[in-house]
């Protein structure tokens, strides 16, 4: 015991703009210091409880999970100044067992949910109580509760202080906390605090308050501070941590308590004392909410039932009842999601889906690989059949490398809050929440600011910020690598040197918490026996945890998103409805020549996903004759894979003949001519030419789109011996076919997202050439806020011989509508709430 040592006060870079220790660093650290175990401790949150407990185990360490939470002087519903008093002090909490975990998470969820005050969430002596068990205290760093007493000369006060918590907690379970920074303060209490510990009969505990990996991190430590404060470095009246709060060896802490050897030795008691285990599985459903189905029915029995229903719906009695390829897709699907536990989370979708369409809410055809599901297809989660588009069911959920399923669904975006408020009405409010976001200090934004706190002018941070390439992802290191201009800058300049060194030590720290602008859990029980919680900006109840978290803990989480142009769909077939009663979007034909040709003119502006310059060029190149062209161009145009546009035109157009490596290739890429621009066309060639599975082609693909190199030899391997056993196809042979699909894999797209997209982008289109008046009064009323883009919708009505009516009090409605000219001619009214300065809110009122 005498040579080791285990830190228990420490704070990651989720104690945000404050602590600027990486979970992985901090795991990584205490593993090459051969400490048994390591502790987080952030500031009032658990934000990252999860990362941190997997770095732990996974470096071999002891993840010791805790919080340093914020204590009212009172009740913490009190918000008022108490004078003589801090708004909250610092307790350190540990959870011993899980019972301790399940408590934290409680106290930590209230404080956010009901104690915040100043942006601090507060808890009080009685919430402690209520949620004492299974958890070790420590008293405090230097802002702890007693030592707030012995500082104001009232040793009596903290003693009392130090009793209630003992009372609290248990004798056995509260240790009395020592820092030592050389501090004038913590010189003056730390005597009187190992004499209470001796009169309470307490044991004593050290702590190092980390805040940073290494004393050399101090400097860039104190920039993210001044970051955080808003505060110049040279400010001399700034707050200021000392150097020594770092993650400090073994050595150097026992010998700072030399004088206390014991509360070195503590650290391992508490340390062997704590043992949370956490159940992580991101493939089980066990915390899925039950969906309850009719008459008692077994879930499994009910999503058969309904999906052969569906079946029938969509493709009819007889061909349901007699297609064979259909049933056996049908069946095999079915089997599979109720083998793997997921009949409920079809059954929940499908509900809220089913209930929105119900009330009048659009809902989007598709998003992502879902719509490769004949189940999701039947029980109307999609609107595209995966038969006619020839999408795959492996590509949404892999029965050979299980991972929960993902459906993403786009609902009008006015209305999307209505399909939230049902699921919450509908499983309880305690049960569902949005999920939290975290910011980080990204290449370009650390870099300003940093700049900004060391006093260097705007514009010299501006200058070197837009020598940063602006993409996901980039990093300083890389860019400073690969440009020279960036190097000679950094280099010619002390002040850059000194600026760009912060920068990349601070860079990819948690800056802030948001909100998933889509993001939505759903538990079996309330959510804060599950997962901490906390709100937004806005009041609304958010995780703790972010999507990754949530996925891992096991707990069903749903994209909810807002799509603009489904709003303008439905408010267009609303004026439509109002001279051909029964139009329905999803039943015009998919084969419409007045919409091809006006794709074919480039007439493309309020067309989803077709309207930028380039794109609308494409398409006039292209000749779009099919939607399935719409599927390929959305697929295509994108960084790399636009490369093959060209070609595939030539080819389309007869000036170019495809050569395929294999005369089998073409039954896969004979539709895109000879290219191979979608994901399921990789599953399909292995298929085909080496006798995959679509599972296990599905792992290949995945292998070939990140590259990893010891996963591509292994799947080299596996492919070049099928094409033998399958088809007779040498190894050389089979190798550079292997080599051929590896390049398109790294361009390949997602077909069932594209086949989707490419519907909204089609009835966009069909609107436009069919129904111009009534798609672009609904187009124009739904960006009534932007001036910029009115202006330009104004001239393409102009453009397309639409007048436009000035606004009438008497005949304008608040947004823009169709009216009928005396001629018969149709012409649209300009909306009131468009007018500049009226805005919607106003007209609502008046």
């Amino acid at each position: 015991m005498a040579d080791s040592f285990v830190h228990l006060h420490l704070h990651t870079e989720y104690s945000t703009l404050d602590g600027a220790v990486r979970c992985k660093e901090a795991a990584a650290r205490a593993a090459e210091l051969g400490m048994p175990a390591v502790a987080m401790t952030d500031h009032g949150n658990l934000y990252g409880a999860i990362e941190f407990y997997e770095a732990a185990r996974k470096e071999g360490v002891k993840p010791i999970l805790g919080c340093e939470i914020y204590l009212a002087p009172e009740s913490m519903e009190h918000r008022q100044e108490i004078p003589g008093r801090k708004r909250a002090t610092h307790l350190t909490l540990l959870a011993e067992n899980n019972t301790g975990w399940e408590n934290l998470v409680q106290l930590v969820s209230k404080g956010h949910l009901d104690g915040s005050y100043y942006g601090k969430p507060r808890v009080d002596l009685p919430l402690l109580r209520e949620h004492a068990e299974g958890i070790i205290c420590l008293s405090g760093c230097i802002a702890g509760p007693v030592n707030e007493w012995l500082l104001q000369k009232q040793p009596l006060q903290a003693r009392e202080m130090l009793e209630e918590l003992c009372e609290i907690f248990g004798r056995d379970n509260l240790y009395v906390e020592l820092h030592d920074h050389g501090l004038e303060m913590q010189l003056e209490v730390k005597p009187q605090l190992i004499a209470l510990a001796g009169e309470l009969g307490l044991k004593l505990v050290a702590a190092n308050d980390v805040h940073f990996l290494s004393r050399d991190d101090h400097d860039a430590h104190d920039v993210m501070i001044c970051i955080g404060t808003g505060k110049l470095v040279f400010d001399e009246k700034r707050m200021r941590y000392p150097p020594e709060v770092y993650f400090k060896t073994a050595e150097e802490m026992r010998e700072v308590f030399a004088d206390v050897p014991e509360a070195c030795d503590n650290t391992l008691e508490i340390a062997e004392r704590c043992n949370v285990t956490l159940s992580l599985d991101a493939t089980s459903s066990e915390k899925y909410p039950n969906f309850e189905a009719p008459g008692g029915m077994c879930r499994d029995d009910y999503i058969r039932e309904q999906c052969f229903a569906g079946l029938e719906m969509r493709y009819g009695k007889e061909k349901a009842s007699e297609d064979d390829e259909l049933r056996k897709r049908l069946d095999y699907e079915i089997r599979t999601i109720s083998d793997l536990g997921f009949s409920s989370y079809f059954l929940i979708t499908a509900d809220f889906i089913n209930w929105a369409k119900e009330n009048g809410i659009p809902v989007g055809p598709g998003r992502g690989s879902a719509a490769g599901s004949l189940v999701a297809y039947t029980l109307g989660i999609t609107d595209i059949c995966p038969m006619r588009f020839g999408l795959l069911f492996e590509r949404f959920l892999n029965p050979e490398r299980v991972s929960p399923p993902d459906v993403d669904i786009d609902f009008c975006q006015t209305r999307r809050p209505e399909v939230i408020d049902y699921v919450r009405r509908k499983y309880g409010e305690r049960c569902v929440s949005h999920i939290i976001t975290y910011g980080t200090l990204g290449a370009k934004s650390v870099i300003r600011d940093v700049a900004r706190v060391m006093g260097v002018s705007y514009g010299e941070a501006d200058m070197i910020a837009k020598m940063i390439e602006a993409r996901p992802g980039v990093k300083l290191k890389e860019e400073y690598d690969s440009k020279a201009e960036l190097r000679q800058t950094i280099e010619g300049n002390a002040s850059y040197r000194e600026l760009w060194d912060y920068a990349t030590k601070l860079e990819g720290l948690t800056r802030n918490t948001g909100v998933h602008a889509a993001g939505v859990v759903i538990g079996d029980r309330p959510l804060d026996e599950h997962v901490p919680l906390s709100r937004g900006n806005e009041g609304e109840v958010v995780t703790q945890y972010d999507m990754g978290a949530i996925t891992e803990v096991g707990l069903l989480k749903m994209d909810f998103l807002g799509l603009k142009n489904l709003t303008v769909i439905q408010e267009a077939s609303e004026f439509i409805r109002s001279a051909i009663p029964d139009f329905e979007i999803h039943r015009v034909p998919l084969d419409d020549q007045p919409t091809f040709d006006l794709l074919n003119k480039g007439e493309t502006m309020g067309v989803f996903q077709l309207e930028s310059g380039g794109m609308t060029e494409t398409c006039k190149r292209y000749g779009i004759r099919r939607i399935d062209d719409i599927t390929d161009l959305l697929a295509l145009y994108r960084p790399g894979a636009m490369q093959f546009i060209d070609e595939m035109i030539e080819v389309k157009e007869g000036r170019k003949e495809v050569t395929y490596e294999h005369p089998m290739l073409e039954q896969i890429c004979g539709d895109t001519y000879g290219v191979m621009i979608y994901q399921e066309q990789v599953q399909n060639a292995a298929k085909l030419l080496a006798g995959y599975t679509l599972g296990g082609a599905d792992i290949l693909r995945r292998a070939m789109g990140k590259k990893k190199q010891s996963e591509m030899d292994k799947q080299r391997v596996t492919f070049v011996e099928g094409c033998k056993a399958e088809n007779e196809i040498d190894s050389v042979l089979a190798n550079r076919i292997f080599d051929k699909i590896a390049s398109f894999a790294g361009y390949g797209f997602n077909k069932s997202h594209s086949a989707c997209y490419a519907h909204i982008s089609y009835w966009t289109a069909y609107l436009k050439a069919n129904f111009p008046v009534e798609f672009m009064a609904a187009l124009l009323s739904n960006e009534f806020s932007n001036t910029d883009k009115i202006g330009v919708f104004v001239s393409e009505c102009h453009r397309m011989d639409i007048e436009i009516l000035p606004p009438d009090l008497n005949r304008s409605q608040l947004r823009f509508a169709p009216e009928q000219l005396s001629s018969g001619k149709m012409a649209i009214r300009y909306g009131l709430a468009a007018i500049k300065n009226v805005g919607e809110g106003a007209m609502a009122q008046a």
